[in-house]
């Protein structure tokens, strides 16, 4: 059987509303895999069934509440294993006892441990107002540990042998102690906490006892077991996470994240297979961002500042913001991923009437309509710096308007709209 293959990715900053784009294409296509290609568990895809039944995804894939749905964790996952069991135990008291079961995961990929998460803590209280944005899940920490330090980098592949785990989480604690040691004290209050568990020598053993109960149940694939699934599926869903405007080497330095944001690992992971595949960007009808970074349309003294007010609380992340939305980034967005089939539009329902769209850009007396692609971090840093003193230029669009415009301005037609937050709440325009 030919593979039938979806591709969801956030065209923004996150928050576009993946998870539940994702829970409708495995209801309305019958699909029986969801991946997550990348990311990790920083992940906050909320999911709301008409019955009234939310859980907001982290590593289980959004399409959960379907049952029998599987979710596969690929090898680009950075994985928090603690965080699955507290996750696991929540849709247990929802009534998904078999959650767990229905759960696989690569043995490539790297795994959170607590030490990493409170030294990606602490890095982010030290920078004091130069903060970079963190989720506080340990994800960036891990990746940047497996690239400078691989020998005490825990894979899951590791879990096989406890006794190499607990060695290598002992050589995580000494050497993040020692480094942290050196560095100046902070004075935020959260810091000690993260202090006192690098300091802990009694903490490995409550580490791996908290992790028992998944490495005794948790399903690791060999790379060609993985390729065997995605090869059986009859169709996938492919879960992306955080936004394009985070990632690794398009997102805006240094307010980044450690990861791939665009289809290209999914589309990698399907390298080889007989797979029709479809790409689908996930844009809302305005723009949001969690914590520091440029963000053009952003006005805290206009009405679009406020329409997020029940979305205040992002913890590390610090408060969203929200703004009209910007063609400009999404027309860079869709350059980075070299293009979309289709676009997911979702609360389409929080359109007024007349709409403010940015189109374009004034800056030092010039107009700017696209932005260029970056080849390193410095061009990075320079498009950072860039979208720190453009001025949007406006054009007030009627509602009814919107949609033909969105597909004009960039070129892809607008395939699925939402005005709720449950799956019932969403059509396809086309497709």
């Amino acid at each position: 059987m030919t593979n039938e293959a979806w591709i969801v990715f956030d065209l923004g900053f996150g928050d576009a509303g993946k998870g539940a784009t994702v829970d409708f294409l495995v209801r309305d296509l019958k699909a029986d895999l969801v991946v997550r290609h990348h990311g990790g568990g920083q992940a906050g895809h909320n999911v709301l069934t008409p019955c009234g039944r939310h859980h907001t995804f982290s590593q289980f894939g959004a399409g959960s509440f379907v049952p029998g749905v599987r979710t596969l964790l690929g090898p680009e996952f950075v994985f928090h294993p603690g965080a699955l069991w507290m996750e696991f135990l929540h849709l247990k008291s929802l009534g998904l006892s078999d959650a767990l079961d229905r759960i696989q995961i690569d043995e490539r990929a790297r795994v959170i441990s607590p030490f990493q998460q409170a030294s990606g803590r602490l890095r982010e209280l030290l920078r004091g107002d130069l903060q970079h944005g963190t989720c506080g899940v340990g994800v960036g920490e891990a990746v940047m540990d497996s690239i400078h330090q691989e020998c005490d980098t825990i894979f899951v592949r590791d879990f096989a042998d406890l006794s190499l785990v607990v060695k290598k989480l002992s050589g995580q604690q000494l050497r993040k102690r020692l480094e942290f040691k050196h560095l100046p004290p902070c004075d935020d209050e959260r810091s000690q906490i993260e202090y006192q568990l690098l300091s802990d020598p009694d903490c490995i053993e409550r580490i791996v006892e908290l992790w028992r109960p998944v490495i005794e149940r948790l399903c690791v694939l060999s790379p060609d077991a993985v390729k065997g699934e995605l090869t059986s599926a009859s169709r996938i869903v492919f879960e992306g996470a955080q936004g394009v405007l985070l990632d690794q080497c398009f997102g805006f330095h240094p307010h980044t994240t450690w990861s791939d944001c665009t289809p290209r690992g999914a589309v990698s992971l399907l390298d080889g297979l007989t797979t029709k595949v479809y790409r689908m960007g996930v844009v809302r009808t305005y723009m949001v961002r969690h914590g520091p970074g440029p963000f053009p349309t952003y006005d805290p003294d206009s009405e679009w500042s406020r329409m997020e007010r029940h979305n205040q609380n992002g913890g590390w992340q610090g408060p969203l913001r929200s703004g009209p939305i910007d063609l400009v980034l999404l027309r860079y967005a869709l350059a980075a991923c070299r293009g979309a089939d289709g676009l997911a539009l979702t609360h389409f329902d929080r359109v007024p009437e007349a709409i403010p769209v940015c189109r374009s850009y004034r800056a030092n007396g010039a107009v700017i309509h696209e932005l260029p692609l970056p080849n390193d971090l410095v061009e990075q840093g320079r498009l950072t710096q860039l979208l720190e003193t453009v001025e949007p230029i406006y054009e007030l669009i009627g509602r009814d308007d919107f949609i033909e415009l969105i597909e004009n301005e960039l070129q892809v037609p607008v395939s699925l709209i939402s005005t709720g937050p449950t799956y019932e709440d969403r059509r396809w325009r086309t497709l």
